[in-house]
């Protein structure tokens, strides 16, 4: 799946895996359709629901235009009861 970039691994996202929650970036085409069908079939787990957003533009600092790094999305997924997915990056 090309969509699905790498899972990501923060203090928040830690907190999160005891709710069940994982946290993957994601490339900005994806839908939470797709990235729900693939992750049941995939890792054979139940989805309960998916939320996803874009993360703030950060300003990089350059010669003497201003330049803007790329948008990121991310979603966040929670799994129904007694599943999980095991840890994988990719870089």
């Amino acid at each position: 799946m090309d969509n699905l970039k790498n899972q990501v691994l923060t203090e928040k996202t830690i907190r999160l895996l005891q709710q069940n929650q994982y946290t993957f970036n994601v490339t900005l085409q994806s839908r939470k359709t797709d990235i729900k069908d693939w992750i049941e079939q995939f890792f054979n787990v139940k989805v309960k629901s998916i939320n996803s957003h874009r993360l703030p533009i950060k300003k990089k600092k350059g010669n003497r235009t201003p330049r803007h790094s790329v948008y990121r999305k991310r979603m966040i997924i929670t799994l129904r009861e007694n599943y999980s997915i095991p840890f994988f990056l990719n870089e």
